[in-house]
């Protein structure tokens, strides 16, 4: 590939790749490409073991190099290593055109060696020069870099005449990047780069954003330290494991993902070492903690030998000290794949021995499980005691492992049954839907018993709204909560919880969202005191039931004092009480102390709406980079739980940012997503912010019909308000004063209870334009005042516009340009295009020169990027960059690498010169004045 990639490997090589902890290497890199490009050559020999980055490495020069020079790319291919030049001529096919400039002899020599004509064996000096000349022919145009991976497994001719070349460049601009795992003795003398592992604060940045769910620390210790740094081994260890398999320490050796031709080598080696020292290897392979004295007392009771310990250790594969690291992760798995399937029963059960069942009572039953052949209810009953313990401290996805294992294990179909139902829970707690669909079916074969299909019902009401938020779920739920009022009470009040919650994101209209809403309150109250479970099924079935201005105090009350457990149960509703009250601090304190809830239990289910949620409250204050940040997680998340990713936080950065095409196109495809599951509130949300996009735009009559139906959506509880004044202010603007009057009496009916200053702070600006000219200052300046002071950004700025707007038609240009440069100023820093351009017009038709803000500059930003910049200009670490967004180190050093190449700086002491803070506006001088 000219200018790109050639050969047979690109698809090891293609695509940008941030490099962590490799800045030094990096800068090697770099400046042998900066060489080239001044018109001097130079090779480079990447040298380290598998999985340490080599290939990484090569990506990075690819990727620096291709901008100005010509990028050529192959790999040494181990099933061609026995036939001569053929790495070569991979390398140089792209070239060929050019072979008739070189003298005769070499010519012919090259010619007969890439099979392209007759003759006898060429001679490879000939064929080297050939080379030669080629590379430096093709560079007189551009100059060359030349990407070689795997070069051990080159042919040996290829070799010798590439490590020919590499020595002989003079001023070609050409450069010569080979990686080599072991050999490649052929490039000796060449300069060389030792790649070695990460170091401990960059390995376990690495390692982190490889995981999705929670890791046990003591697995993650033993992880950290038996690779040593190697960046395959950290990411491939979590890859392909579900949560279960990486909390509560018990992972599963035999489940790693890892590489086969990596692993056969280590194999190999097993293979040569006496039976003893093999079996204390599986012992130790088996036991993921590392503890030395455990291996010691397991190996014990195996009747091992206590010289296979240096037998092994000789061998290069365990190091037993204060812990037990294998040479590489690749290793363990080596190990324990290699086993039969009753000596990996030995091992566990030699370890379930000689693990102490007071202190580690779990592991223990996690060793004795896997010990077990066939079913064995005793270690079954233990498996479900210990997912009692790991559920009470927060293991979901531990609990998850203990149970399913123990339903595995359980002779009596009656009590199987419950274990597959509870382990099914647990499963779709810890963001396994697929997994606790096929443990509902062993919940199913039990005998028939009324509570236990209704509590099937119920889950599998909860799994389908985890996996798709559809409206499928729905009847589901409903008709298992009818089930259970006469057998369970307090679980089917819980159950029409879970159905009006479906029924807020499905968007439901009409009756059938009414009669959930009426059988809810028809459900007598459960034994014993009122729970907050209660407090918010009241409070949400009378919204639905009777409207808003009947459910306001209840739904003040379910707020108040909400216990942890109804926060994970039920989000989503208690999120949207608070955005129903126009409460904006609490909603963001509520959202965000949801997200550490969810996270500190490994609940992925309870996550993903908590941070959707959280992503909107960093929309509202004009955070429009944590947002963003927060959503490239979320829609990782869903992909890596096999969920539906939550579209409303890009539906509204989409609207706010002010993007037309974007935002349409944004917002047209969740629509088109959600009309096929059923999730109608996707569709109160695209009508809303497709208002908000037109307002914004200055095209009322298209945002008013949009607004109008996102208002009479009922499925909208907490958003529906939010529309009113996109009608409001549409219909003013579209001549529709009638409209405007009958939102803004609706919207009276949703505010006039709520003192917050954010309600009543758009009351005022809403009541504003729709008064006359006697009485809209006077609301204008209310909400101005109020907005300052505790509203969300967007809001504020919002009043400064409208309250500028105002002023200028009422010929008060002064007073409007101290509105205007306020609302232009707020826009253009949070990122909201449209509206900053909406004020800029009116500026200018005050008689005000705008100079354009950073939107220049900054957009050649993201969103993420602008804010990282800011940061970063403002002094703060990487570390602290990470932990204010939500993000790792690495992903922060990825990014600054990219500002400064779009910001043309070489660093962050630039920065503050690169992103100036600004005004924005420089008044002119005017007839207007």
């Amino acid at each position: 590939m000219r200018g790109g990639t050639s050969g047979r490997a690109p698809h090891r090589l293609l695509g940008r790749q941030a490099l962590l902890g490799r800045r030094e290497e990096s800068a090697t890199v770099d400046r042998l490409i900066a060489a080239v490009r001044a018109g001097h050559s130079g090779a480079l020999v990447v040298r380290g073991e598998a999985g340490v980055g080599k290939s990484a490495l090569l990506r990075y020069a690819v990727d620096a190099a291709s901008p100005v020079c010509r990028v050529e790319v192959t790999a040494g291919v181990e099933s061609e290593m026995e036939l001569a030049f053929a790495g070569l001529h991979q390398l140089c096919a792209p070239m060929l055109d050019r072979l008739v400039r070189l003298p005769g002899p070499q010519r012919e020599a090259l010619e007969v060696a890439f099979g392209l004509a007759a003759g006898g064996t060429p001679d490879r000096f000939f064929v080297a020069l050939a080379a030669l000349g080629l590379l430096s022919d093709v560079a007189a145009d551009r100059p060359l870099v030349c990407v070689i991976d795997d070069a051990q497994w080159l042919d040996r001719a290829s070799a010798q005449v590439l490590a020919f070349v590499a020595r002989r460049l003079g001023e070609e601009s050409v450069a010569l990047v080979f990686s080599v795992l072991g050999g490649g003795e052929e490039f000796a003398g060449l300069p060389e780069l030792t790649l070695r592992g990460l170091r401990e604060e960059d390995a376990r940045a690495l390692l982190g954003s490889a995981l999705v769910g929670p890791l046990d620390t003591s697995v993650a210790e033993c992880i950290l330290a038996e690779a040593g740094g190697n960046p395959l081994a950290l990411l491939e260890l979590p890859r392909g494991l579900t949560p279960a398999e990486l909390a509560g320490g018990f992972i599963i050796p035999d489940g790693l993902p890892l590489s086969g031709r990596i692993e056969d080598s280590y194999r190999r080696r097993l293979e040569q070492l006496p039976p003893d020292a093999r079996r204390l290897l599986l012992v130790a392979a088996a036991e993921p903690v590392g503890d030395p004295g455990l291996l010691q007392r397991a190996a014990a009771w195996l009747g091992i030998p206590a010289g296979a310990a240096g037998v092994a250790e000789r061998a290069g594969l365990i190091e037993i000290g204060a812990q037990v690291r294998f040479r590489h992760p690749l290793v363990r798995s080596a190990i324990y794949r290699a086993a039969d399937p009753e000596e990996l029963r030995d091992a566990h059960r030699a370890l379930g021995q000689a693990t102490d069942p007071f202190l580690d009572p779990d592991r223990r039953a996690w060793h004795s499980a896997k010990a077990v052949s066939g079913p064995d209810d005793a270690v079954a009953d233990e498996l479900e005691r210990s997912a009692g313990r790991a559920q009470a401290r927060g293991g979901l996805a531990a609990a998850a492992a203990f149970l399913e294992r123990a339903t595995a294990l359980t002779t009596d179909p009656a009590t199987r049954a419950g274990r597959a139902l509870r382990a099914a829970g647990a499963k779709l707690a810890a963001g396994a839907p697929g997994a606790a669909l096929e443990l509902l079916a062993l919940a199913e074969a039990a005998p028939p018993h009324e509570l236990q299909r209704a509590r099937v019902e119920r889950l599998r009401g909860q799994i389908a709204f985890a996996s798709n938020r559809g409206v499928d779920a729905l009847p589901l739920l409903l008709q298992a909560a009818t089930r259970l009022e006469a057998h369970a009470p307090r679980l089917a009040r819980e159950t029409y919880l879970d159905a009006l919650q479906v029924a807020t994101v499905a968007g439901t209209l009409g009756e059938q969202i009414l009669d959930a809403a009426r059988a809810a309150r028809a459900v007598p109250p459960a034994p014993g005191p009122r729970t907050a479970a209660d407090r918010l099924l009241e409070a949400v079935a009378l919204l639905f039931a009777e409207g808003r201005a009947a459910a306001a105090p209840l739904l003040e009350a379910a707020l108040v004092e909400t216990p942890d457990e109804t926060w994970t149960r039920w989000p989503w509703l208690l999120a949207l009480i608070a955005w129903e009250l126009w409460d904006i601090d609490r909603y963001r304190k509520l959202v965000e102390r949801q997200v550490a809830l969810a996270r500190d239990a490994g609940d992925l289910t309870a996550l993903l709406p908590a941070m959707s949620m959280l992503q909107m409250a960093c929309v509202a204050a004009g955070d429009f980079a944590a947002a963003e940040a927060l959503l490239d997680q979320t829609e990782g998340l869903a992909e890596a739980t096999g969920t539906t990713p939550w579209p409303y936080a890009r539906i509204v950065l989409a609207a706010w940012r002010g993007r037309e095409r974007e935002a349409l196109d944004v917002i047209a495809a969740a629509e088109r997503d959600a009309t096929v599951r059923g999730e109608g509130l996707v569709l109160a949300f695209g009508d809303l912010f497709t208002a908000v996009l037109r307002n914004g735009l200055g095209e009322y009559t298209a945002a008013l019909p949009a607004a109008q139906r996102a208002s009479e959506r009922i499925g909208g509880i907490g958003f529906v308000a939010r529309a009113l004044p996109e009608v409001i202010e549409a219909a003013v603007r579209s001549g529709e004063p009638e409209v405007a009057e009958d939102a803004l009496a609706r919207l009276h009916e949703r505010t006039g209870s709520e003192p917050t200053d954010w309600a009543l702070g758009v009351e005022a600006y809403s009541t504003a334009l729709v008064a006359g000219p006697e009485d809209a200052e006077t609301h204008y300046r209310a909400a101005v005042e109020r907005l300052s002071r505790n509203g969300p950004g967007v809001y504020q700025a919002r009043a400064h516009l409208l309250y500028g707007e105002w002023l200028r038609r009422q010929r008060r240009r002064t007073e409007a340009r101290v509105q205007l440069r306020r609302a232009y100023g707020l826009f253009t820093e949070i990122g909201a295009q449209a509206f900053a351009a909406r004020a800029q017009r009116e500026l200018l038709g005050t008689g005000v020169t705008v100079r354009k803000r950073t939107f220049e500059s900054r957009d050649q930003l993201t969103a993420r990027e602008a804010q990282i910049a800011e940061l970063a200009r403002d002094g703060l670490s990487n570390a602290e960059i990470a932990t204010r967004l939500f993000i790792s180190p690495h992903t922060v050093e990825y990014h600054l690498t990219k500002i400064f190449a779009k910001l043309d700086i070489r660093g962050r002491t630039e920065l503050r010169g690169a992103l100036p803070a600004q005004d924005g506006v420089e008044t002119a001088q005017s007839a207007a004045g």
